[in-house]
């Protein structure tokens, strides 16, 4: 094997400087030129792409003739709004970013900047533009560009965690305009009629999930956003829908129903990615369930019900695929987002261990 690339010198400084670095969807060029200096640096072939990812390549060449497997390890390096003072404190660090997704993809990079590479093998490291937006433009970008043979998705799940599942999404924008009555008239204003729609898509939401106990299976409704306005002539109201969908779960029917609930407002969708599972047997599950009960732990394995961008390159790439990082997913988008720094570093000893075994011989290995 070959030997590793030079180790970055300081993990946790590494990772606070990406959480230092603000990073909205859509303003991610800085953290990514601090990803690309930092892979380069430590022996990575490293580039912004043309969507505003940043890329990292180890490759080590197996014997002629023989074909390279291919690992993927996709992070995002996008957050949502709200400053949270970066600070290390108590062995946590704390940050906007630290847990959803800065910790994982830090890790990833750690991870495969110390890993010796198995021959044969090719070891990308991808922090992907907008994962937190719908448009997913960094997951939709390289999901046509590459063909792995495996992807790991830098999501928070605990050092001891494999997720193997993720909800789908559907969004609805329920619109309605009507020309100004009093409110003392019988005519029901807008925001009223909205209301209406709500409950009547709540209520066959709930009717569904009566007989399906698990939260995965259950179609889940959230309003997103609630708008009112008016030039003193109409009065306009806007009711974004967000709808978490089990597996396999037709978004047209959901639609269709929308729709029959609107009356004489519009209802359109956008924003629809598929659920998406791995099976409990994949190579992937196996591989990280040794390195987890190597290190005396009990793997705990896991489906989630937001998205990520799992569901943006599972259907494409049809490969072996989980979700894997340090962090209380609990934590995410809230004023509380903190990372214990003792789970980020077990979770880059999970992923040494991984890279490392997950490919020998050009052919999947390691057993539980």
């Amino acid at each position: 094997m070959n030997e590793a690339a030079p180790i970055i010198s300081d993990r946790d400084d590494f990772l606070k400087q990406l959480v230092a670095i603000p990073s909205l969807s859509g303003e991610e060029q800085e953290v990514a030129r601090l990803l690309v200096r930092t892979m380069q640096s430590a022996g990575f072939c490293a580039s912004v792409d043309e969507a505003g990812n940043a890329v990292g390549v180890r490759e080590e060449p197996g014997p002629p003739g023989t074909p390279t497997r291919e690992l993927i390890l996709l992070g995002h390096m996008d957050t949502v709004p709200g400053a949270i003072p970066v600070r290390m404190e108590d062995g946590m660090l704390f940050g906007r970013g630290a847990v959803d997704a800065k910790g994982p993809l830090a890790a990833f990079v750690m991870a495969a900047a110390q890993a010796t590479i198995p021959p044969g093998t090719r070891v990308v490291v991808i922090g992907a533009v907008e994962e937190e937006s719908s448009s997913s433009r960094g997951a939709r970008h390289i999901a046509g560009q590459y063909k792995p043979d495996a992807c790991i998705i830098g999501e928070p799940g605990g050092w001891d965690g494999i997720t193997i599942g993720y909800k789908g999404r559907l969004l609805l924008a329920y619109v309605l305009s009507r020309d100004m009555g009093h409110s003392a008239g019988q005519q029901s204003g807008v925001a009223e009629a909205a209301i209406a729609w709500w409950n009547g898509l709540a209520g066959f939401i709930q009717q569904y999930n009566a007989p399906r106990e698990k939260l995965f299976d259950q179609l889940i409704p959230a309003i997103r956003e609630l708008r009112l306005t008016s030039d003193g002539l109409r009065d306009t109201i806007r009711l974004e829908a967000g709808i978490r969908l089990p597996p396999d779960y037709d978004p047209e029917h959901l639609l269709g129903l929308a729709r029959d609930f609107a009356g004489d407002a519009t209802v359109s969708a956008h924003g629809h990615e598929p659920a998406w599972q791995s099976p409990r047997t994949s190579p992937l599950v196996t591989a990280f369930s040794a390195a987890i009960r190597a290190r005396g732990a009990q793997p705990r394995v896991k489906r989630k019900t937001g998205t990520c961008d799992m569901n943006v390159v599972g259907p494409v790439w049809q490969c072996p695929i989980i979700a894997y990082g340090p962090g209380d997913s609990l934590l995410d988008h809230t004023p509380r987002e903190h990372i214990i720094l003792g789970d980020y570093h077990r979770s880059i000893g999970i992923l040494v261990h991984v890279i490392e075994r997950l490919f020998v011989d050009g052919k999947w290995s390691g057993t539980d």
